[in-house]
């Protein structure tokens, strides 16, 4: 892996932590419980993917 691959990963996390986030209240705001579930779920794996990336910026990967 190199520099470039950890930008990706922290940008395709931060996008779908935004993602996530805007199901969750799309979701909250119509009772759809599933659509909100959906948004925590990909806020979350966002969340884990940015920091995959930051881990792999400090160890040079």
């Amino acid at each position: 892996m190199n520099e470039h691959s950890s930008v990706k990963d922290r940008a395709e996390g931060q996008f779908h932590q935004v993602n996530g986030k805007i199901k969750e209240v799309v979701g909250n705001m119509f009772n759809n419980q599933e659509l909100e579930a959906e948004g925590r779920k990909e806020n979350l794996s966002g969340k884990v993917q940015d920091k995959v990336g930051q881990v792999e910026k400090v160890l040079g990967m």
